[in-house]
């Protein structure tokens, strides 16, 4: 059932709210039926999600000679040594069946002449074990088939266009969310007895990103009501995005490395050999920095496909391509060059096996949750299967939870005016800020700068909308400043090196994090 009405008078909503469009969200909806469930989205949907953009796949252990224990052990190596192994096992464990869910609902996967699922291999894989659409575009193939199924499900009431702006509290417990329509207007709260964050990543608090602009920071909802955020220092910066000057940048996936594309600078170096023994294929961090360190030194950093893959390209990669060629490039002839991007945000709000938030009626699943089924540094491909996997869960354990489902009556609140947009010079000065001091390479000094620009622009901002966004980047930078070691995704030039006081998680409420390096605005200058 679609609504796009505005008019309050006219909607109803159900007990249970999800916030987002992405796969996370449309999974546990459809997971949901034949219960009703209500689905807000900030853009129409599928439009926002960072799961249309996925080009790589969901990584499974289905071919054969491939085993779950390889892909928990790949998954464990990758996150830096704080992975959470119990839900790190569920993760993989649960992945062949999800796949199987998702061939259910629609979704074409690629298969070899035998029928068998196709299979491709992404850096710090042992095995060859990413399902993938047509090459390059899994993620939009998997929302396309989600979205039509939930527009056919008519359990599923959807409002497009509606921004959540807090959480409602009844004690200590949440018992909805406020929302307001995208284009301004009316603010209304829509109760519930489960809500659902499956909003997305914070890429776009960065200057440089392969996010879309939804992808603010949606934890923030959750820490602002008092829930423990986890691991929010780790920020995975994906190391092979165009450097056209896109914003959002496109994304050259990592199965172009896998099938052998190498990185080169402007001389033609292929520098990766020296930095790793994997080259190309080293975790995804050990990569980054690198391509951070050749641009930073003059040289610059190119994607070279020409042997690899040549002529090949537009058929095997078409999404890649036509990016590529609307810049000029043809990239079966020319190398492509790349930058460091933040794509991937292994903190979040803090969850169970189940979802479960540390406040009661609130779970969390995708990129807006923390499982530490990543740790410090995200495997390849297991975003896309997080999602599935922890958003069947959310479902399964709300269902327990509440068996029973209510109608609800959404609450205008006329009085709360609409909010004026922050201003496009402070929001830009935010993501400028995060990418040059939160970035890449971080320091002490460039972390305690970053929380005073954070301080000045919150003690002037009026928007609810931007309030979240410096909440959410004011977390990343505290988290990063108490860290004082490197490990996966968060690097500090003053720490270099992993410490082993520090092989664990980070648990971390707003209120702490406030206290966290006393930033003084007097640093902005």
């Amino acid at each position: 059932m679609l609504d796009r009405s505005s008019d309050v008078s006219t909607l109803q909503s159900d007990d249970v709210v999800i916030i987002g469009g992405g796969l996370a969200g449309l999974f546990c909806a459809l997971r949901l039926a034949p219960r009703r469930v209500t689905v807000l989205t900030a853009a129409p949907i599928g439009q926002g999600a960072s799961s249309a953009w996925a080009q790589g796949g969901i990584a499974a252990a289905v071919a054969p000679g491939d085993t779950i224990e390889k892909h928990l052990a790949d998954t464990i190596a990758a996150g830096a040594g704080i992975v959470d192994e119990k839900i790190a096992r569920i993760l993989v464990s649960e992945a062949p069946a999800r796949i199987h869910d998702l061939l259910e609902y629609g979704v074409p996967f690629d298969r070899d002449l035998e029928g068998h699922l196709a299979v491709s291999r992404e850096a710090a894989h042992s095995e060859r074990r990413v399902v993938h659409v047509r090459g390059d575009a899994a993620g939009a193939a998997i929302m396309a088939a989600l979205i039509a199924d939930v527009h056919n499900t008519p359990s599923i009431r959807l409002f497009e266009g509606y921004i959540a702006e807090q959480l409602v509290m009844r004690g200590s417990r949440v018992a909805g969310i406020t929302a307001r329509p995208r284009a301004g207007g009316t603010l209304i709260e829509f109760p519930a007895r489960a809500v659902v964050l499956a909003s997305g990543g914070s890429g776009h608090l960065f200057a440089v990103t392969t996010n879309p602009g939804e992808a603010e920071g949606g934890f923030a909802l959750a820490a602002r009501a008092g829930a423990v955020i986890a691991d929010a220092e780790f920020v995975q910066f994906h190391p092979t995005a165009f450097s056209f000057g896109r914003d959002p940048a496109p994304l050259a996936t990592e199965a172009l490395r896998g099938e052998g594309a190498t990185l080169i600078n402007s001389a033609g170096e292929r520098f990766m050999l020296k930095v790793h023994p994997a080259a190309e294929l080293a975790p995804r961090d050990v990569v980054a920095r690198a391509v951070y360190a050749e641009i930073a030194a003059g040289r610059g950093a190119f994607l070279d496909c020409r042997t690899a893959i040549g002529e090949k390209f537009a058929e095997e990669f078409p999404t890649v391509y036509g990016y590529c060629r609307e810049a000029g490039i043809d990239p079966a002839k020319d190398p492509i060059p790349v930058a460091p991007a933040a794509h991937f945000h292994m903190g979040g709000v803090l969850t169970d096996a189940n979802g479960r938030s540390t406040l009661d009626g609130l779970w969390a699943c995708g990129e807006t949750a923390s499982t530490g089924a990543h740790g410090a540094n995200r495997l390849a491909s297991n975003s896309l299967l997080e999602a599935v996997v922890f958003g069947a869960r959310v479902a399964h354990d709300i269902g327990i939870r509440y068996p029973q489902a209510e109608l609800m009556t959404p609450v205008e609140r006329p009085a709360d005016r609409a909010p004026a947009d922050p201003d496009p010079g402070d929001k830009m000065f935010l993501r400028r800020t995060m990418s040059d001091l939160v970035g890449v390479v971080r320091d002490k000094a460039g972390l305690e700068r970053a929380l005073a620009v954070i301080a000045t622009l919150q003690s002037k901002n009026h928007s609810p909308r931007f309030a979240n966004a410096l909440v959410a980047a004011r977390m990343i930078a505290a988290c990063a400043l108490a860290r004082t070691e490197s490990r996966g995704g968060h690097y500090r030039s003053d720490y270099p090196e992993p410490d082993p006081a520090w092989q664990h998680r980070t648990f971390m409420t707003l209120r702490q994090a406030d206290e966290i390096g006393a930033p003084s605005p007097a640093l902005v200058s």
